[in-house]
């Protein structure tokens, strides 16, 4: 399977514009191949991380695929994509993927025999292990909690994804931990599909509750998000994307210059 990745106008980043069956064909390939690949995904926040921090940025470009994770960037993304039936606006969402869009559809994914979680607290991290033994029956699945997160928890988890030698592992330490976890240690890790998912765990688990379906249509997860955690999430929706558009515009500035 071939894979290509799109330009979003006004953000100044590539994604890899798949939809949920498609996401898992790829896997299945990834998993075939027994090679390293990394699965990441682009919203507002990690764009705002590319275009401001240089390691945040490698280690996207040197991945595999770039899903859509937030529907600001799948509808500029659709923008770019004018005229051509994957830009359709009705079935846009249908390329917006969120972990917890995909993840339960693994089971579909070829071959996958083991599965390693890291991230999130004890119970989140247990729930969702057990969770997937249910999704892909047969595999071995294993996890290991990310709560507070060290130096030493850090070796630790190198050691065991070592031994245990996943051939998928979903990387639940919040951004930009995950990112840059994988970005110093990629090298030293057994040969698997590294996906980061952020808070899924919790999500996937049952614990932190999903938006309806409907909002997530409308590109309006953001409005659900802020109401549970606003503490957590007020920054990102009314103060980040100012930093953003600081970012581009001195971007662009800055390219004229060198013109």
């Amino acid at each position: 399977m071939s894979l290509v990745r799109d330009r979003v106008p006004l953000l100044d980043v590539d994604v890899t514009a798949l939809c949920a069956d498609e996401l898992i064909e790829a896997i299945s390939g990834y998993v075939s191949d027994g090679t390293t690949k990394v699965v990441l995904g682009h919203n507002l926040h990690s764009v705002t991380l590319f275009h401001s921090s240089p390691d945040f940025r490698r280690l996207y470009e040197r991945s595999d695929v770039v899903l859509m994770d937030g529907a600001p960037v799948a509808m500029l993304w659709g923008l770019g994509r004018r005229g051509a039936s994957r830009g359709d606006a009705a079935g846009l969402m249908e390329y917006r993927l969120g972990s917890t869009d995909w993840v339960p559809a693994l089971g579909g994914v070829e071959g996958l025999r083991r599965i390693a979680v890291v991230g999130a607290g004890p119970e989140a991290n247990s729930k969702t292990v057990e969770r997937l033994r249910k999704i892909v029956p047969g595999a071995e699945v294993s996890g290991r909690p990310g709560e507070n997160w060290d130096d030493d928890s850090e070796e630790a988890a190198v050691a065991w994804l070592a031994e245990f030698r996943p051939q998928l592992v979903l990387l639940g330490l919040g951004m930009p931990l995950q990112e840059s976890v994988l970005h110093r240690r990629l090298d030293e890790l057994p040969p698997a599909v590294y996906c980061t998912v952020g808070g899924a765990i919790e999500q996937l688990a049952g614990l932190q509750k999903l938006a309806p379906r409907w909002l997530g249509r409308l590109g309006l997860e953001w409005a659900w998000r802020l109401v549970l955690h606003p503490g957590r999430v007020a920054y990102r929706v009314f103060g980040e994307p100012w930093v953003l558009l600081g970012l581009l515009v001195r971007r662009r500035l800055s390219g004229r210059n060198s013109a």
